[in-house]
């Protein structure tokens, strides 16, 4: 075990002064590797030539047999594969025995989203005459009815709202200029901030620079709202109804559940929320098909026989 140990304050210093690794990762890394050392411990092996395949899986179904979360798990044995592998590197041993011992998959994370329910009783709370208010209605109204992303929200600009056709021009990831429909509620409420609450704000500004003049959503001073005044806004709207850590991001997931529930085409859907790869909404279609296995087993007169 010394071998071991003097080999594993080793690669912490190589993590911290070659690979740039924080002190509280380094730390974590090293809670993770002393629990595998004593598992080998536990097993008989002390030497790193003795270190084989088996070893290592045996230590993964370990983790698993806790009960251990699967993310914890590949973090252990992402830990574990990068700690042999600075041993054959150092030339202490000369394999690498976690190189072929699987990593659990991740799980499917879903996307946390609200209820059509949920929405509707969030954004009717949000209601009153000021400026500011009117803005947050309009900045929720946006997020959710047109699924943009909060940082497309404060870089809305004037002269990409184009009531006439129905559309917000955005700029999304990469500055990737696209279009995005705008339309109902949505309409109304950026419609009504423009008319009586922008004005009001924009009259604030002492000496507005241009970037300002051309913001959509304003702060209280007339300069361009800024991010962190868009996820205090949603925290605030999760409060609501009961969802203390709501993120901006899911109004936009939920959008696009909605949408797929209601039957939108999922390449329009693409095109909306400017993904470029298809294959980043294949979890809104799983959340789909969630809701007709739902839909099947309420409805379905056999499903219960």
């Amino acid at each position: 075990m010394f071998e071991f140990e003097n080999a594993l304050d080793e690669y912490l210093s190589h993590l911290r002064i070659e690979r740039g690794a924080s002190p509280r990762t380094a730390e974590a890394y090293r809670r993770d590797l002393e629990g595998y050392l004593a598992f080998l411990d536990g097993e008989g092996v002390t030497d790193f030539a003795d270190v084989n395949r088996d070893n290592v899986a045996a230590f993964e179904k370990s983790l698993v047999e806790e009960g251990l979360s699967t993310a914890t798990v590949r973090r252990r044995i992402a830990a574990v594969r990068g700690y042999h592998r600075f041993l054959v590197r150092e030339g202490l041993t000369e394999a690498n025995p976690a190189d072929s011992v699987d990593i659990p998959k991740a799980a499917d994370r879903l996307p946390d989203v609200l209820s059509i329910e949920e929405v509707g009783e969030m954004l009717d709370a949000f209601v009153g005459e000021r400026p500011s208010d009117l803005r947050d209605r309009a900045i929720l109204e946006v997020l959710y009815g047109c699924g943009l992303r909060a940082s497309e929200c404060v870089g809305l600009n004037m002269d990409g709202v184009n009531f006439d056709d129905g559309f917000l021009r955005v700029f999304g990831k990469g500055a990737k200029e696209r279009i995005v429909p705008i339309a109902g509620a949505a309409e109304r409420a950026l419609r009504q901030y423009l008319a009586e609450g922008r004005p009001a704000l924009a009259l604030k500004a002492a000496s507005p620079r241009a970037d300002d003049l051309a913001a959509v959503f304003l702060n209280q001073r007339g300069g361009r709202l800024g991010r962190q005044s868009i996820f205090n806004l949603a925290r605030k709207a999760g409060r609501v109804i009961g969802r203390f850590d709501l993120h901006p991001h899911t109004l936009r997931h939920s959008f696009a559940t909605h949408m797929l529930k209601g039957g939108a085409d999922l390449r329009v859907l693409q095109e909306i929320l400017g993904h470029a790869d298809m294959s980043t909404l294949q979890v809104y279609t799983h959340l789909d098909r969630t809701h007709l296995h739902e839909e099947y087993a309420h409805a379905h007169p056999r499903d219960t026989m």
